[in-house]
């Protein structure tokens, strides 16, 4: 309900003060999350089948084991892990694309909600459902056998999951680039050779050299090499880090910059 005031003549007039935080509102978080998690079709992709990956193209390695002793199949459910927090975020981010389709952000301009309260309330959501999807991986992981130490489990974990930012702010630089009907055609395959390039489908090393040099510039390999590190032991990449903080400026700003320029035509 709107608050008013009264003036001297009786005339009661809206309050139009600014709301707080922007107009950011937890009841409006809660029904964005609500949203995504009653989407089937998005829930499919990003909380089953990284599982079943991993069932189909982990469980039968089994049996080796990495340089250090540790098991190749906790190095496959850690990549999918990585893979389905970077599927969930990007999907969250770029349902963006249909709202504006649908007149939303024509909508959202006559309310007293700020530009940075809504992207906030994306960017939660989408990193809401990609720590979800890497529990979920864990779990499937965990209950196939996979043993690792407990500090591999955490941090792996935190490290795909707080990766996953880089893709949450790419899901909204697509989604307010291209069409709602292209956007998925577009995020599928980008992200499934990004995947490829981060070592997720299968290990970098493998690939011819001129591609495993392209790799390093992509950004799923910092993601990927950063999340991994603490079963293979190889200790923080500083070029690693680098390469996600340079992704996430250049998707937050490119975003930012089409959400502005959305915004101004509505």
């Amino acid at each position: 309900m709107t608050a008013s005031t009264s003036t001297r003549t009786g005339v009661t007039e809206p309050d139009r003060r600014l709301p707080a935080l922007g107009g950011f509102a937890p009841g409006a978080l809660r029904i964005e999350l609500r949203r995504v998690l009653r989407n089937r079709r998005t829930l499919a992709f990003t909380l089953i089948m990284p599982g079943v990956f991993f069932l189909i193209f982990g469980l039968p390695q089994g049996g080796q084991s990495l340089d250090n002793g540790r098991p190749v199949t906790a190095y496959v459910m850690i990549s999918l892990a990585v893979y389905a927090a970077m599927v969930a975020t990007t999907s969250v981010g770029g349902a963006v694309a249909t709202e504006r389709a649908l007149g939303w952000s024509r909508q959202l301009r006559l309310t007293p909600l700020r530009p940075a309260a809504y992207v906030a309330t994306k960017l939660i959501t989408a990193m809401s459902l990609g720590l979800l999807a890497v529990v979920v991986e864990f779990l499937v992981g965990a209950v196939a056998g996979v043993r690792v130490p407990a500090y591999v489990w955490l941090l792996s974990g935190l490290a795909a999951w707080i990766g996953s930012l880089v893709f949450a702010a790419f899901g909204l630089f697509i989604g307010y680039l291209a069409p709602a009907e292209n956007v998925m055609q577009i995020i599928g395959p980008v992200l499934a050779v990004l995947a490829m390039f981060g070592g997720l489908f299968v290990p970098v090393e493998v690939l011819p050299d001129v591609l495993q040099q392209v790799a390093t510039f992509t950004p799923v390999y910092g993601m990927g090499v950063l999340a991994r590190a603490p079963l293979t032991g190889d200790g923080v990449s500083m070029a690693a880090v680098v390469n996600l903080v340079v992704w996430a400026l250049v998707f937050g700003v490119g975003a930012a910059r089409l959400f502005r320029r959305d915004t101004a035509r509505v």
